[in-house]
């Protein structure tokens, strides 16, 4: 069983920057591919940015490329997103998800978080 625990939600002001992590336990970690999802009110769960397992390759949806940036250190089990320049639509609850391979796709992600709330205010 994969527990993932996300952190580093918040308020913050539209042009701000937010930094969320997701700590993994309870499987190996560092062979898993990492995405980040988030879900507005009355919105499917949408996929953010993705990573795998090594860290070598990436994914962004086109709304948050040069704006986000998603890492992990295998050694901490943690992946991080890191958000910048943040907008209005932006606000969301965020949640990290682990799945072997690195697939936008969410039905394919095996494990979640309970997610973290971002808000981001105009």
């Amino acid at each position: 069983q994969v527990r993932l625990v996300e952190s580093g939600g918040g308020l913050v002001q539209a042009g701000g920057s937010l930094r969320l992590s997701c700590l993994a336990s309870g499987r190996t970690f560092s062979s898993d591919a990492m995405g980040w999802f988030r879900q507005a009110p009355g919105k499917e769960r949408d996929f953010v940015a993705g990573i795998s397992w090594s860290g070598g390759n990436t994914l962004y949806i086109d709304s948050v490329k040069g704006r986000f940036a998603i890492s992990r250190d295998n050694a901490k089990n943690t992946v991080y997103l890191q958000m910048n320049s943040l907008k209005p639509e932006d606000t969301a609850v965020y949640y990290c998800a682990a799945n072997i391979m690195l697939t936008m796709n969410p039905s394919r992600y095996n494990y979640w978080g309970q997610g973290t709330q971002v808000t981001v205010s105009s």
